[in-house]
């Protein structure tokens, strides 16, 4: 998902985005731990999207201050 896809998304969609990445990157979580997956770098570009989305809603939240 690239930034401008991001910044076009309302708060509640990027609420919703983050839980939805959140349950995906436990579960990547959770398989690498049982057995190593195939490409580990998706674990920490999973960790990157959250991190994105999260500072989006923050900045949206206090824009609307």
């Amino acid at each position: 998902m690239e930034n401008k896809d991001i910044i076009a998304l309302s708060a509640q969609e990027l609420k919703d985005k983050i839980k939805e990445e959140k349950a995906g990157l436990n579960k990547l979580t959770m398989n690498h731990a049982i057995s190593p997956i195939e490409n580990p770098i998706t674990i920490r570009s999973a960790r990157k999207l959250i991190a994105r989305l999260s500072t989006e809603l923050t900045k949206k939240e206090k824009a609307s201050k």
